[in-house]
This record gives C-alpha cells, sequence and structure tokens, in this order.
C-alpha cells in the first residue's frame, strides 16, 4: 500500500503509488512506527522545500526513524516535478540544489523587486502566499492565463493545469495531458503569486517528461 507522502499542486498530502521527480520536506509530520501522518500535522517549519531524489548516495528509510537519536526524521513528500512543488508553495533546497536555489533568488529578487532575499524571507513570503488558515490559498487571476510565465499552475475550480508555452495542460499523478487553450473562466492562480513573478524573471523549473510537446 502506497504512503501517504505524494503532494498535490493544492498543496495536499495523499496517498498515490507515483513518486515523482523531486523529494522534499516541511518537517516532521509522520509517526515513523506507523508510517503515518499525524491526523492534522501537515507542517512544522516554514521552510517548505523541494529536493533532489538522489543526492551523495544518501539513502533513507521513508516515513521512518531518519532522525537524530533514532527519532522521526523530516517526512519525505514526493512530487511529479518541480511546478509542482511550487504551486504547493516549496522552493528549491539550499543545500542539495544550491545551483538552482540560488537561480531562484535571484529570479525572486529581480522579479519581486528585492535585493538578495534571505532564504528566510523567502519562507515567510510564500507560508503567507500559500495558506489560507490550513487550507491552500487561491489567487486571483488578474491577467490571461495565456500570459502567465511557463511553470505556473492555475485551477478552474476543479482540476489543475500547467501553463507552458500558452497552452495549459492537465496535472495528474502520472503527468500531464496534452496542450489545449486554457480555460477561460474560473480561474485561480495555484503558485504563490511571488513564485510566479520569479519565474517571470526568468527561473525554469523542471518538468516532468510529459510536459514536452511531441
Amino acid at each position: 500500500m502506497p504512503l501517504q507522502n505524494r503532494v498535490t499542486p493544492f498543496g495536499e498530502i495523499v496517498a498515490h503509488p507515483a513518486r515523482g521527480l523531486f523529494t522534499g520536506n516541511r518537517g516532521i509530520l509522520h509517526d515513523a512506527t506507523t508510517r503515518t501522518l499525524h491526523p492534522r500535522r501537515r507542517w512544522t517549519n516554514k521552510a517548505w522545500i523541494c529536493c533532489l531524489c538522489d543526492f551523495r548516495e544518501i539513502r533513507r528509510d521513508v516515513m521512518g526513524f531518519n532522525g537524530p537519536n533514532g527519532r522521526e526524521g523530516w517526512t519525505e513528500l514526493f512530487f511529479l516535478d518541480e511546478a509542482t512543488a511550487l504551486a504547493a508553495g516549496h522552493r528549491p533546497c539550499f543545500y542539495c540544489r544550491r545551483a538552482d536555489a540560488l537561480r531562484f533568488q535571484a529570479a525572486w529578487a529581480a522579479g519581486n523587486g528585492e535585493d538578495a532575499p534571505k532564504a528566510v524571507h523567502i519562507d515567510a513570503v510564500l507560508h503567507a502566499e500559500r495558506l489560507d488558515g490550513r487550507a491552500k490559498r487561491l489567487h486571483d487571476l488578474s491577467v490571461p492565463a495565456e500570459s502567465l510565465p511557463d511553470g505556473a499552475m492555475i485551477t478552474d475550480g476543479g482540476d489543475p493545469f500547467l501553463l507552458a508555452g500558452g497552452k495549459a495542460r492537465r496535472w495528474s499523478f502520472d503527468g500531464y495531458g496534452p496542450p489545449v487553450r486554457p480555460p477561460r473562466s474560473g480561474l485561480s492562480l495555484l503558485t504563490p503569486p511571488s513564485t510566479v513573478a520569479a519565474l517571470g524573471a526568468g527561473y525554469r523549473p523542471v518538468l516532468h517528461p510529459s510536459a514536452r510537446d511531441d
């Protein structure tokens, strides 16, 4: 049975057999004895990060006893791709993805009119933009979806869509659907606005191969 550690663009953590291209975390969310999430705990800090699945040949016992003194360590979460992680409110890890994190930091500064923001500042801004209480914060879309930068994600009130090349692709755990014209009404922005600004300033997230045009 799959563990409850797959993340949707809405930031929900669910059980699904697909693994995805990236891992990441929001702190310690699980009980290592049962390998289940705590009933209401979905983050324990503001640093929601997106990490490499393979780094320095480190092997972890997923949702196990990976912390100091044989206790729970951070809970491994998995994302279809980086666009999914960004939509959920995560950002690149400065440890295992330092080059990407520095590019994201520079694009964030350019897109949001800031001067070399520290990670703690980015995390605080994202925490306000990704949550409405404990639920996902949806943002009004004041521009045509086609004008959003590649890698941004929207929803029509039901499904999430990736935007790339002016087209929309329906998201699923297994990949993206074929490119279609973006929905015209009832749209909300899933990706936090500050991250969209970073995308607009040139940050290019890693997309699942299904997002490529044949």
